[in-house]
């Protein structure tokens, strides 16, 4: 399984939806001029996957990662990673009658809710 697009709507430098695709099946680098939004692209990946330690992507709080914290008008950000899952040998567990597994997770008042596949997961409240 690997990632085949990160979409980026809303967080932290990406106020509007961002897809990031045409990522190589064993090895990718993002490369780019300094304030181009290369470590937002981590941050938001690290997000989704559950990071609990908030300033490791470098905010305090749930809010800090919406775009301007919320100031121009934006109210939510969210995260989806596509996974191509077509080698069904390393499919994850309950997954196997999946091509593509889309894993998303988003902040809206407060809340961070996750979705597989379209569907509702659970949610964290902020602190």
């Amino acid at each position: 399984m690997h990632i085949k697009e990160i979409i980026i709507d809303g967080f932290k430098s990406y106020a509007v939806k961002t897809t990031i695709a045409g990522f190589d099946r064993h090895f990718n680098a993002i490369t780019g001029l300094n304030g181009s939004g290369k470590s937002n692209i981590f941050d938001a990946i690290c997000f989704l996957m559950g990071i609990t330690c908030l300033s490791s992507v470098r905010v305090s709080n749930l809010t800090e990662l919406i775009n301007n914290k919320g100031s121009t008008g934006i109210n939510k950000a969210s995260v989806t990673i596509i996974f191509d899952n077509t080698d069904k040998d390393n499919s994850p567990l309950g997954c196997a009658d999946f091509d593509e597994i889309v894993v998303a997770r988003c902040i809206y008042q407060g809340k961070s809710t996750y979705y597989l596949n379209g569907y509702k997961s659970f949610h964290f409240w902020s602190q």
